[in-house]
Order: structure tokens, then sequence, then C-alpha cells
């Protein structure tokens, strides 16, 4: 595959490596503005860029008939009017939170565990998010589909970003994130009483994981047109 990379700084170069590894080729790469004749070129668009220029970057790449992948966090806002214009443009648009295989499959285990854990009410969830101290968006993106799983497999209602130790009410998930230099990503769910805790946790160890989620998400979503997600990708759908 010819691929255009919408974002070019760590992790896109992470992802160059890895695609020319698999014997793909960069035809394009960009991280301020898009040059949509260039862009054409391309089989298809891969965008890790920053919250503010997502949304242009994916429009762009729908427009242009490219079907485009994206793993950047903080502009879900406007998600409903990108999967408008997907749908409009008969376009194909995968975003993930994380493309990380094994968080995807820790997304599946987080869902399982809440329902699991649905009308233990002596148990109080909480969740812990750690990244490097350059990631714009506080809790990551991860962490609120961390979060929004839980919510719809429980009898809990919202979720809110707080000081480690603050507490919330009993309906709401207090979501604690930091931000340690060179740290890849650490995500942690509790469920804590006063006898005992339970706790998944995932650990990244690099970007590379990231990368090749990313990676087997657009050599999945080549030919495909539609609206998708990891578990599609992972046919996760149906567990």
């Amino acid at each position: 595959m010819k691929i255009a990379l919408l974002g070019y700084g760590k992790m896109g170069k992470t992802i160059e490596k890895l695609a020319l590894e698999r014997n793909h080729s960069i035809c394009y790469t960009t991280s301020s503005g898009v040059d949509v004749e260039q862009l054409k070129q391309a089989d298809i668009a891969i965008d890790f860029s920053i919250p503010s220029a997502a949304k242009e970057n994916i429009t762009s790449a729908l427009q242009a008939q490219v079907p485009i992948i994206s793993g950047t966090t903080g502009w879900l806002d406007h998600y409903d009017e990108v999967v408008k214009t997907c749908e409009q443009e008969n376009g194909s648009f995968l975003y993930a939170s994380n493309f990380s295989l094994g968080v995807n499959l820790f997304f599946n285990l987080n869902a399982h565990l809440a329902k699991l854990m649905k009308g233990h009410e002596q148990y109080q969830v909480s969740l812990e998010e750690i990244h490097h101290t350059q990631k714009l968006d506080a809790p990551s993106g991860t962490a609120i589909s961390l979060a929004k799983d839980i919510i719809d497999h429980s009898s809990l209602k919202d979720w809110k970003l707080v000081d480690e130790n603050e507490k919330t009410d009993k309906k709401t998930i207090p979501v604690t994130a930091k931000r340690i230099e060179n740290v890849s990503g650490t995500h942690s769910i509790t469920y804590s009483s006063v006898v005992d805790d339970i706790e998944i946790k995932h650990t990244a160890h690099s970007r590379e994981g990231f990368a090749l989620g990313a990676i087997i998400a657009a050599e999945w979503i080549k030919d495909k047109k539609g609206v998708f997600s990891m578990k599609d990708v992972l046919n996760l759908n149906n567990l």
C-alpha cells in the first residue's frame, strides 16, 4: 500500500519504520496542513496529528476518496460530523483511541469485568492513566473509552477527572491522569472494597505496539466502505 502520514511526529515516524518493514511505501507526510493532490496518490491515510488538526485531516481524506484511520485523541466533539461526511462520501473511516492490539483486548476484558461487578455495590471503581509529558490531552482517549465501557455495562452514570485521592459520588468514576517523562502509557482499573481490591492493568512498553496496530487496521480497511472500529478489525464484536 501507498500510505500518507498525516502527522509526522514520533508516532508517524514509528509507523513509517514498521510500514516499510511490512513492504508498504510512504508516499506523503505532513505535519502542517494537507496537500490534497499529494494525498490522492495514497491508497490509505493514517492520522496521528494533534486535536486541532484531526477533523480537517480526516475530512480532507474522505473528500479525496482516500480511506483514513485516525488515532488522534481530543477531537471527538466533531466525531459525528466526520461520520456524516464519511457516509456522504461513501468513504472509509476507522477511529481508535488506542490501536494497540493488547489495549483492544483489554477494552473487552474491562467491559466483561464491569458486567461481573454490576450489583456488587460494596466496590468503588477508579481509573488511573499515566502517559509521557508531551501528551496534550488528559485524561487520555483510552481512559475515556475505558470509563465509557464501564458506564455502559454498570449502574454508574458518569466519569470525572480528579486529583489523586479526590473523592466522587458513588455513581461517578474518578479518573486520575499523571504525566511522567518517557512513559508510553499505563491504564489501571481498580475495584476497591473494605476487604479487598480487584485490579486490571495494561502497560505499554513502546510506541511500536500502537504503530503496528494502526498498520494492521490500515491493511484491513483498505478495500472496505463504512465507519469501523478496532473491534471490527479484531473480530471482537460478538465476544
